[in-house]
């Protein structure tokens, strides 16, 4: 872990976070399993790419991936006092949703040479089924400019947690399955950026539709 990025206070405090919040209540309240995690390298850079289906699922991604993960959120949230420190903790970093935000671009290439992962969901927002349909190829041009290995993961179940009519997450159960690592693209060639991310689509829903 590169610790130019944060401080050490910052970095203890995350992993205080993650042990004594995050983990738990994957674990207990939503009986979380996760294969695959021997395939994950603890350092070096690494783009993480996933399907997307809850608020929940960049720290339930970090968490199963065991090393921090920074992620794109709507600049909004960093405007709520409290839930901006938790975000920030957790390697969130602001994006203008609906443009081509240059500065989140700068941020992750930034985070992912100094040997972070960074975490893209494929499609780029929620799908109502956690199935990835219409894959982005944005992720794999990251990958490229920063020659980091891509890490396909599926989340399977967290499209439940939030059920209309209720305040609380629902306690379902979830499944998160870490597939092989894929070599970063050789070029920002729009056709093998395209290969790329349908394999990785592929990938996460063969997994993602393996279910429990």
């Amino acid at each position: 872990m590169d610790k130019n990025r944060e401080p050490f206070i910052s970095l203890a405090l995350y992993h205080a976070f993650k042990w004594s919040v995050v983990s738990p209540i994957l674990h207990t309240y939503f009986r979380g399993q996760i294969y695959g995690a021997e395939n994950v390298p603890q350092s070096g850079p690494l783009l993480v790419v996933s399907n997307h289906a809850s608020y929940f699922d960049p720290p339930i991604v970090s968490n199963c991936v065991r090393r921090p993960v920074a992620y794109m959120a709507k600049e909004e949230l960093f405007n709520i006092p409290v839930l901006a420190q938790a975000i920030k903790l957790y390697g969130a970093y602001p994006v203008s949703r609906g443009s081509a935000d240059r500065n989140a671009i700068r941020s992750a290439l930034d985070y992912l040479n100094k040997g972070w992962a960074v975490g893209v969901f494929l499609e780029g927002t929620r799908t109502p089924d956690g199935r990835i349909t219409d894959p982005k190829r944005g992720a794999l041009l990251l990958a490229a400019k920063a020659k980091a290995p891509i890490l396909p993961v599926s989340v399977c179940g967290t499209e439940k947690i939030l059920q209309k009519g209720s305040s609380l997450p629902h306690a379902v159960p979830i499944t998160v399955r870490i597939g092989n690592l894929i070599d970063a693209p050789t070029s920002t060639n729009k056709e093998e950026l395209e290969a790329l991310t349908q394999k990785c689509a592929t990938v996460i829903n063969k997994m993602h539709d393996l279910g429990r």
